[in-house]
C-alpha cells in the first residue's frame, strides 16, 4: 500500500473532526484532564501537521485549501477554525494547571497498577511523566508558531485577548516542561561486579570475550564521553563522583519522571512555579530516552529558530537539554554498535540491564536512538545499511510483515502491549507500570526517518518497500465504525486472536500522524542521484546535441513548417534534459531517448528526400 501523505492525512483529520468537535467546540472525553499525555496527543493530531506542512496550514485563513476545509467542516469554517483551535488549546492549558497556577504533567490513566486488584490514588494519577514533558514541548512550540503567524490576520478584540492569554500560558508550560526534562535526566554509575554490571557486559560482549576484555574496551570507547560528563558536573548534571573511576560502568538517559533529589532550577530570569520533588530512581530507560529525544529535537528545528519561538530563559534551558540530548545519543548509539563484529543491537531481542527485561520493543527503542544519532551525524555509511537490516528483522519478528501463527506469543507485543515497572514509583504508594502499545507505529516512524536519511538507492528502496508494508499493516488497524471510526486502534483487524477489542488510542493515532508528516518530508526531497545513470544521460545528451547541430547545418525549413516546429521542440527538450542531468539523471535519460529517436527520424526523412531528388 503506497503511503499518500496528503490523502491519508485528510482522512485522519476528517475522522478527528467528526469524533472530537461538535459545532466547532472540542468535545470532552471521559479521560480529559486525567492524562495530559493523551490530551496533548489528540491536539497534536491536528496542530502538528497544520504547523509542519505548508499545504495543511490553518494559521492564515486566506490560504487554507479547499480539501482541508472540507475535511475540517466539524471544526468550523475558514475564518472560524483558528479561533476554535485557540479555544481548544486554552481548554487544554486550563485542564492541566494546578491550584498554584503551575502546569501539571499528569500521566493519568496511562499509569497502570502493578497488581490488577490495586487501585491508583488521585496523587498517583497526577504524577508527572517524561511522555508528558516531551509531548508538551512539541505541542507548545506548535502552538506558539501557530499564534505568531495567525495574530496579524485577526483584528477581533476577543480573539486577540484569548490569543495573548494562550501565549502566556503556553510559554509557562513550555518552560516548565523543559525544566522537568532537565530534572528527569540521569547518569547511573554501577560496579562491573554488580548484577547490572554483569548484564551490561553480557549484552555488549556477546559472550565472545572475557568480562575483563569487555570492561577494558568499554573504558577505552567511552573515555571521551565520560570526560564530557565529568566536565558537565558544573553545568547541572547530577552524577556520582565514582564516574571518575574508569573501572566503573555507567548509563545515561532519561528516567520515567523527575528523579529523586533532583535539584530545582533557579538560575532563570523568571521563576516558574511548581517544581515538585521527584520520586523516580536514577535509572535511565531507553524508552523514555527516545521520547525525550523526539521532543527536544523540536527545540532546534528550522521553524523554531526562524520564528524565534524561545525566550531568553528557554534558550538557556534548550542549550542544557541539547548537551544531554547529545550525550544520550552518543552513549546508546555506541552501546548498540559496541565491538568490531556483530552489534549487540543485532542480537534480538534487546535485554535491559536495570530492569532485567527483554523484548523486540526494547530493540526498537535502542534502534530509534541509533536512528537519531545517524540523522545527527548524517551517516550514509555501513551503519545505515546494517540498521536497515535490523528494521526488516524487527518487522518480521513483530509480525508486521509476516503472518501471525496460531497462539503466537508475539501478539502480546501489540495487544495488550509491553509493560515496564516504573522504578521508584512505590514511593507514591503502590508500584506503577507503563504500557507501550505502539510498536508498529514507532517502527514505521523510524523506517521513514532512515529512508529520508539514506542516499543509497538499494537501501532506500528496501526501506520504502518496508515502510509501505508497515503502513498497510497500520492502516488496516483503523477502527471501522462506532467510537473513534477512522482512528486507531483495532489490533483485532490484523491479529484475530487478540483478546483486546477496539480501543481508541491517541498515542497510536498521533504516531501515525507524525509518520505521514515525515513521509511528506521524504517525498519533498530530490531523488537519489545515480552516478552511473548520470554518466549514461550525459552520453546520450552529448550524442543528441551533436546530431541536433548536424541537422541545423541542413537547409533551413519554414519556421512554421513541420520540420521547423520539430527542431524548436527538440531544442527545448534538450535544454530541459541538460538542466536535470545533475539532480534527476533518470529523468534526463528518459527525455534524451525520444529526442534521439526523433533526430534519427528527421535524418532518415532527409536522406529519403535526397534520394528522390
Amino acid at each position: 500500500m503506497q503511503i499518500k501523505p496528503r490523502q491519508h492525512m485528510l482522512d485522519i483529520w476528517r475522522a478527528l473532526a467528526r469524533h472530537s468537535f461538535d459545532d466547532g467546540k472540542l468535545v470532552r472525553e471521559d479521560t480529559d484532564g486525567l492524562s495530559s499525555v493523551a490530551d496533548a496527543e489528540r491536539l497534536l493530531c491536528l496542530l502538528y501537521p497544520a504547523t509542519e506542512v505548508f499545504a495543511f496550514r490553518l494559521d492564515q485563513p486566506d490560504t487554507t485549501e479547499r480539501d482541508v476545509l472540507r475535511a475540517l467542516e466539524g471544526v468550523g469554517s475558514r475564518l472560524e477554525i483558528p479561533p476554535n483551535l485557540i479555544t481548544a488549546l486554552s481548554q487544554f492549558m486550563r485542564s492541566h494547571t494546578g491550584p498554584d497556577d503551575s502546569p501539571t504533567f499528569a500521566g493519568g490513566h496511562y499509569f497502570r497498577p502493578a497488581e490488577p486488584q490495586q487501585r491508583l490514588t488521585h496523587e498517583q494519577y497526577q504524577l508527572g511523566v517524561v511522555d508528558s514533558y516531551s509531548m508538551s514541548v512539541t505541542l507548545c512550540l506548535a502552538t506558539l508558531g501557530f499564534l505568531k503567524v495567525y495574530e496579524p490576520s485577526t483584528t477581533r478584540p476577543d480573539v486577540r485577548k484569548a490569543l495573548a492569554e494562550l501565549r502566556e500560558a503556553t510559554n509557562t508550560r513550555l518552560t516548565a516542561a523543559m525544566i522537568s526534562l532537565l530534572r528527569s535526566f540521569t547518569v547511573n554509575v554501577f560496579d562491573a561486579e554488580s548484577e547490572q554490571g554483569r548484564r551490561l557486559i553480557q549484552v555488549i560482549g556477546q559472550d565472545r570475550q572475557s568480562d575483563r576484555a569487555v570492561l577494558q574496551q568499554f573504558s577505552r570507547r567511552f573515555r571521551p564521553l565520560r570526560a564530557t560528563i565529568i566536565e558537565s558536573l558544573s553545568r547541572g548534571i547530577q552524577v556520582d563522583e565514582s564516574i571518575r573511576d574508569e573501572s566503573q560502568l555507567f548509563e545515561c538517559g532519561w528516567a520515567w519522571g523527575v528523579v529523586k533529589d533532583a535539584p530545582t532550577i533557579t538560575d532563570l530570569d523568571v521563576q516558574v512555579p511548581g517544581q515538585p520533588d521527584g520520586i523516580a530512581d536514577r535509572l535511565p530507560y531507553v524508552y523514555f530516552t527516545v521520547i525525550a529525544l523526539d521532543g527536544i529535537q523540536d527545540l532546534f528545528s528550522d521553524r523554531t529558530l526562524t520564528l524565534g519561538l524561545l525566550d531568553a530563559d528557554q534558550q538557556k534551558l534548550a542549550e542544557a537539554l541539547r548537551l544531554r540530548w547529545e550525550l544520550s545519543q552518543q552513549y546508546w548509539s555506541a552501546i548498540a554498535r559496541f565491538g568490531s563484529e556483530r552489534w549487540p543491537l543485532e542480537d534480538l531481542p534487546w535485554q535491559t540491564t536495570g530492569l532485567r527485561l527483554e523484548s523486540e520493543y526494547f530493540s526498537l527503542t535502542v534502534a530509534a536512538i541509533l536512528v537519531h544519532d545517524l540523522v545527527r551525524r548524517k551517516a550514509t555509511d555501513d551503519d545505515l545499511t546494517r540498521t536497515v537490516a535490523i528494521m526488516e528483522r524487527l518487522a518480521d519478528r513483530g509480525r508486521v510483515t509476516s503472518r501471525m501463527t496460531r497462539n503466537d506469543p508475539v501478539i502480546e507485543l501489540h495487544s495488550p502491549g509491553v509493560t515496564m515497572p516504573l522504578a521508584g514509583s512505590e514511593r507514591s504508594g503502590s508500584p506503577l507500570l507503563w504500557r507501550m502499545t505502539d510498536f508498529s507505529a514507532q517502527l514505521l516512524k523510524r523506517i521513514i526517518q532512515l529512508a529520508e536519511l539514506s542516499r543509497n538507492i538499494d537501501a532506500q528502496d528496501r526501506l520504502l518497500r518496508l515502510g509501505e508494508q508497515a503502513f498497510e499493516h497500520l492502516w488496516n488497524r483503523r477502527i471501522e465504525d462506532g467510537e473513534g471510526a477512522g482512528l486507531w486502534d483495532h489490533a483485532g483487524a490484523v491479529f484475530p486472536d487478540t483478546r483486546v477489542g477496539k480501543r481508541l488510542s491517541w498515542s497510536i493515532t498521533e504516531r501515525v500522524t507524525e509518520c505521514l508528516v515525515a513521509a511528506r518530508n521524504l517525498y519533498e526531497q530530490q531523488p537519489i542521484r545515480s552516478p552511473e545513470l548520470a554518466q549514461l544521460a550525459r552520453d546520450l545528451l552529448s550524442e543528441a546535441t551533436h546530431l541536433f547541430g548536424k541537422e541545423q547545418l541542413e537547409a533551413s525549413a519554414s519556421p512554421d513548417g513541420s520540420r521547423g516546429r520539430a527542431m524548436r521542440s527538440i531544442e527545448s527538450r534538450l535544454d530541459h534534459a541538460r538542466s536535470l542531468v545533475d539532480e534527476r539523471p533518470a529523468t534526463a535519460f528518459a527525455l534524451a531517448l525520444p529526442v534521439l529517436q526523433e533526430l534519427d527520424t528527421l535524418a532518415q526523412a532527409r536522406g529519403a528526400a535526397a534520394q528522390e531528388v
